[in-house]
């Protein structure tokens, strides 16, 4: 019909639903790994805090050269015209909205404990 937006197969249904997925996993890893790193320093394991800082690092790059914009959410937007905050991942949308402002601040404290634990040792 005129003014309908056109209808969007299996195939891109599937597409999208991997994407999504993927997407969801990384993220979980990039948020375990920076909800890890403070207890890793109350542990003492500075190492271990040191790789998952380094982890994030290189997810904060990918971000900052793709204009703060994960890689993902420009492939999801292949296969749908859905552009709600959670298109293109597996979390409520109010936490797709304030993800990266929530993290970030997180990330930004650990990274602060972790530079003053290694300061103090």
């Amino acid at each position: 019909m005129i003014g309908q937006p056109p209808r969007r197969g299996r195939g891109e249904a599937r597409a999208l639903a991997a994407v999504r997925l993927l997407h969801t996993a990384i993220w979980a890893f990039f948020a375990s790994s920076i909800v890890a790193i403070p207890v890793t320093i109350w542990l003492g394991q500075l190492v271990a805090a040191l790789w998952l800082s380094l982890f994030v690092w290189g997810e904060v790059v990918v971000l900052l050269l793709n204009r703060m914009r994960c890689p993902l959410t420009a492939l999801a937007a292949r296969y749908t015209d859905d552009r709600a905050d959670n298109f293109d991942i597996c979390l409520p949308r109010w936490l797709a909205r304030h993800n990266q402002r929530l993290f970030g601040t997180l990330f930004a404290l650990t990274q602060l404990q972790l530079g003053w634990a290694l300061l103090t040792r």
